[in-house]
């Protein structure tokens, strides 16, 4: 099967070690493109118990240290996320790269800007406990909803504080952008894929991996995709 080519890959929110994590499916994912820059943007990792990492969890690290010592024509960059903070030593130096709180490049005479967005969630960093409760809950739920995960996703549709999270989180990483002169900014964390078009620079939000359908996005020339891999 013939590889698609992209300048860029940009993933985000594996979790890697909680049991609704799709890296079977992400690893597939990606083993379907060529690319010039993969971009793991912030919770790769969902905490700091290694036992509860799968086979294909651990296929799916390998693949990546694969490519960050294999392939120099490939660049690997790894965006901090909270779930990440305490793993920063261990896992730079398992995956073999360096963690970046943000990240910025140009393409095409643009630049481009790549950052958690949890530094944007004032609620995760005034409630730090209360949001890994909350986590949890949402995830035992996922694991043992349905395939489809209907009751998950209607928990999501309904939730107006996740809804505004999304929409603060956007606006203050589009002024970030702003600061930084970036053009497009990028962020995960609040797990819903979207793009908004602000004044100054356009948004866009990678999704996860840890609900269906999960999402990821491509960069070609001036081409931006969110797609959906049920």
């Amino acid at each position: 099967m013939e590889k698609e080519t992209v300048d860029t890959i940009i993933l985000s929110d594996v979790h890697l070690g909680s049991r609704v994590s799709r890296a079977k499916e992400a690893l597939a994912t990606l083993k379907k493109y060529e690319f010039k820059r993969f971009i793991l943007l912030g919770d790769i990792f969902d905490d700091l118990n290694f036992e509860r990492l799968t086979d294909e969890h651990w296929d799916f690290i390998s693949y990546v240290r694969e490519l960050s010592v294999t392939s120099p024509e490939t660049e690997v960059i790894w965006v901090v996320g909270n779930h990440d903070e305490l793993l920063l030593k261990v896992m730079s130096h398992l995956m073999n790269m360096k963690a970046h709180r943000f990240y910025e490049w140009e393409y095409f005479g643009k630049k481009y800007l790549a950052i958690h967005g949890h530094q944007f969630d004032r609620f995760l960093s005034e409630n730090i406990i209360l949001s890994a409760v909350a986590s949890s809950i949402y995830f035992f739920i996922q694991g043992i909803d349905s395939r489809e995960q209907r009751i998950s996703r209607f928990i999501k549709r309904m939730s107006k504080s996740w809804l505004r999270l999304s929409d603060r989180v956007a606006k203050s990483a589009s002024l970030f952008g702003v600061l930084r002169n970036a053009h497009y900014v990028f962020c995960g964390h609040t797990h819903l894929a979207i793009e908004k078009e602000f004044k100054k620079n356009k948004y866009f939000n990678s999704g996860c991996w840890t609900d269906i359908p999960s999402n990821f996005i491509t960069i070609l020339e001036e081409k931006i995709i969110i797609h959906n891999v049920a």
